[in-house]
């Protein structure tokens, strides 16, 4: 049966709009967003069995345009829409990064960042450069590893927070295996970074893990 067919209150759309985002599941979201199913499925049927074959949205989002296009109604127009709404999503949290004191911001710094590292293949060592109200003043990937681990160089990270006139910096890494706990090779980078910042009077105020839909905190679990 067709959404157009269900009971009014029963429509993601309606449901959306009279309870709120928050008020409907993943797959109506989804449906809303597809507009339409295919032959004999609603929109909604056809959510629920992307979110199976894909195991989350986590790894939805992260689906190149060819397994993408592997699921019967979707194709290229639906991809570039998911990946537009992605990255409007990421701008609006990076933009609320520049005008707020990002300690003031976790869940902005904590969304953003997930968005941008959770999906990845590889790790990733990334860094939030911040001024001295901890605003941001630029986003950037610094170094780029394999499935399992990345090599970061403090003396590049000095550089780079130099270069931007940073007065604190946060940092982040993905681990593509979605365990969130950092590993003893973690703990001692972070605190060789720490060491090498203090140097140039330089704050790091968070170093995340980021795991699926988990950001472990360093600063947070007080092992800054």
């Amino acid at each position: 049966m067709a959404i157009r067919d269900w009971p009014q209150g029963e429509r993601p759309r309606e449901r959306l709009l009279a309870h709120g985002a928050q008020g409907v599941s993943e797959a109506e979201l989804l449906a809303i967003f597809f507009r339409t199913g295919i032959a004999g499925r609603s929109a909604v049927d056809l959510a629920r069995e992307v979110l199976v074959r894909f195991g989350g949205l986590n790894a939805l989002f992260a689906a190149p345009l060819g397994e993408f296009r592997q699921v019967k109604g979707l194709g290229t127009a639906k991809y570039a829409q998911l990946q537009a709404v992605l990255e409007l999503t990421r701008r609006a949290l990076r933009e609320e990064l520049v005008v707020k004191n990002a300690l003031n911001s976790p869940r902005a710094v904590q969304e953003y960042l997930r968005l941008t590292l959770a999906a990845l293949p590889n790790e990733v060592f990334y860094v939030l450069f911040l001024d001295a109200q901890h605003r941001l003043l630029a986003a950037e990937e610094l170094f780029r590893g394999t499935l399992t681990q990345t090599s970061v160089y403090p003396r590049e990270v000095v550089k780079q927070a130099l270069h931007h006139n940073s007065a604190a910096v946060i940092f982040a890494h993905n681990h593509p295996s979605g365990v969130a706990e950092p590993s003893r090779a973690d703990e001692l980078l972070t605190q060789a970074l720490k060491s090498a910042l203090d140097l140039v009077d330089i704050k790091v105020l968070d170093h995340l893990v980021i795991a699926g839909n988990v950001a472990w905190s360093f600063a947070e679990k007080g092992r800054l």
